[in-house]
């Protein structure tokens, strides 16, 4: 019985795949809906983010009784605070921030090219590992220089069509907070039986990964990067605000993230005073002790029982396959693979359990 269970999976998957293959061939059919998936998609991410961020902030208030339109309500009054507040306090010493680190740009290179000569002239007394990894060091450092003023460019020419697609977000977040508990039972009203339950146990462990993932990392970079800025306040180095938010980014990135928002901290601090970047050493080697020992077992736990070489394997895979966004997503991509591939393979035991005692 379990021959003929593993033969009609097997069908299904060649099935799956001739479905998949004939659609690329017949791709021009497809690509108006592939236009509108892309263009929904963003903003949906962007929704369902905002939504898992939100969540607990609803539940609180529904606890205390409060009815499902007014805690969502109140929960966009919150976030429209939010938002309002970081635009009058930090967006204007971002602009200022950024327009003196443009304007320093050339200044900063040829600061880091003196740099750069400095350390060569000593390489010689290194190990010859040691300056092979100076030697990558440098030369992606520079390329971050060189291509600082073309990035934020970029950048600021994509705001206007970021903005257009965010217009969306508010619209997936209503009905995301306003419904939620509807979507699984929605999603699997067409089926019955064993089916109906696995599939209802299935989104709900899809739905409480994304949950656990999403609120702890959000918390932990959050509590990482005021960290880092009151670190680097206190220190005064130059454009604290802008290499906290980065790290505010880059730390959702588990592990790897930390390590990729101190690059441009060191550069920066070692063209100020090389002093500083023994500071900025010091300060991330602070935070990244607390983090470990103290913000993320408690915040995190053991919710997603990842081993740690696990996270930092499927992060590297991850990047090499599709650079920056296959990092920030690997980890939740993952855990959901996993609940799923652990509620299959329970489905098709407790299957095959059945038909034995039957027999």
């Amino acid at each position: 019985m379990m021959n003929k269970n593993w033969f009609q999976t097997g069908i299904a998957i060649v099935i799956t795949l001739l479905v998949i293959a004939l659609m690329l061939q017949i791709q021009m059919v497809f690509e108006p809906f592939y236009i509108i998936l892309t263009t929904v998609f963003f903003p949906l991410l962007l929704g369902g983010l905002l939504y898992y961020i939100t969540e607990p902030i609803q539940r609180m208030l529904e606890r205390f009784r409060a009815g499902r339109l007014f805690s969502t309500g109140v929960v966009f009054f919150i976030v429209l605070i939010v938002i309002a507040g970081l635009g009058a306090i930090i967006v204007p010493m971002i602009v200022t921030e950024t327009q003196h680190l443009m304007a320093r740009a050339p200044h900063l290179q040829r600061e880091f090219e003196e740099l750069f000569e400095f350390l060569m002239t000593q390489r010689e007394r290194l190990p010859f590992d040691v300056q092979n990894q100076l030697d990558k060091i440098m030369e992606q450092a520079n390329e971050i220089i060189q291509g600082l003023s073309s990035g934020i460019i970029t950048v600021l020419a994509n705001i206007i069509e970021v903005l257009v697609a965010v217009i969306l977000v508010p619209f997936f977040l209503f009905f995301m907070l306003k419904d939620h508990e509807k979507f699984i039972p929605a999603a699997i009203s067409p089926f019955s039986g064993t089916l109906k339950q696995f599939l209802n146990e299935l989104l709900n462990d899809i739905d409480y990964t994304l949950k656990a993932f999403i609120q702890g990392q959000v918390l932990v970079s959050i509590i990482l990067a005021v960290i880092l800025y009151t670190g680097y306040a206190i220190i005064g180095l130059d454009y604290a605000i802008l290499l906290a938010l980065f790290a505010l980014f880059m730390n959702v990135i588990p592990f790897i993230g930390p390590w990729i928002a101190f690059a441009p901290a060191l550069i920066l601090a070692l063209i100020q005073d090389p002093i500083m970047g023994v500071w900025v050493a010091l300060i991330t080697l602070i935070a990244q002790q607390i983090d470990g020992n103290i913000i993320t077992p408690n915040v995190m736990g053991q919710k997603l029982h990842l081993h740690p070489l696990t996270i930092i394997t499927v992060v590297l895979a991850a990047g090499n396959i599709a650079g920056f966004v296959g990092m920030l997503i690997a980890i939740p991509f993952y855990a959901v693979i996993k609940a799923a591939i652990q509620n299959i393979w329970r489905y098709r035991r407790n299957i095959s359990k059945t038909m034995f005692s039957e027999s």
